[in-house]
């Protein structure tokens, strides 16, 4: 075998070599790319859920105060105790909307931007800080409730998930609500007793 022989050898044994080389980091390169990416998609749905989590029990603290408030609801804890789970529960919900802030992304970020300013007018009214009528703290509900499905919509396309929480094959629905009644101040068998005396 001649020199011409041999130098044609060693170059295809060398476009071999950087051929295998360049293939391997590329690949190694995106499976650390794609393990990067799936890394941080779990973290966001975990913040994504913690937040949605956290708002709705911000929205439930605000319920058990607003009806012990208005006398929808016999509570026997005292109205000082409601607001103090209700300020935990807005700090919780503080803390996990910092999650979204660090991690979403911005149509997410947004939507999360929306549900905090209903959220908060649910607060408001059920500490007192505004006022409105039963059907308006509803009305509040019902928005709030909206807020919570676009963010989902904008979460599930910022993490890349088919489909849809919203739209033709998930109609819209609305409140499960109770019957709008005043606690009694008295029961019968309280009236019956005193009549008795």
């Amino acid at each position: 075998m001649g020199t011409g022989g041999q130098l044609v050898t060693i170059a295809a044994v060398l476009v071999g070599a950087l051929t295998t080389h360049l293939t391997n980091h590329l690949m190694e390169r995106s499976r650390n790319r794609h393990r990067l990416l799936t890394r941080w998609d779990d973290k966001k749905v975990d913040a994504y859920g913690e937040y949605v989590d956290a708002a709705k029990m911000r929205i439930s603290a605000s319920v058990r105060l607003y009806e012990a408030r208005e006398n929808l609801r016999e509570d026997h804890r005292p109205e000082e105790e409601l607001r103090e789970d209700l300020a935990e529960a807005g700090r919780r919900w503080g803390s996990a909307f910092e999650r979204v802030m660090l991690l979403g992304g911005d149509e997410a970020i947004e939507a999360g931007h929306e549900l905090n300013k209903l959220v908060a007018e649910i607060d408001w009214q059920a500490t007192g800080r505004i006022t409105g009528t039963l059907e308006e703290w509803r009305e509040r509900h019902r928005a709030a409730f909206r807020a919570i499905n676009a963010f989902h919509e904008e979460a599930r396309t910022d993490l890349g998930i088919r489909g849809s929480v919203t739209g033709d094959r998930h109609p819209e629905r609305d409140l499960l609500l109770p019957s709008a009644r005043q606690v009694p101040a008295r029961r019968t068998s309280d009236r019956q007793a005193s009549a008795g005396d």
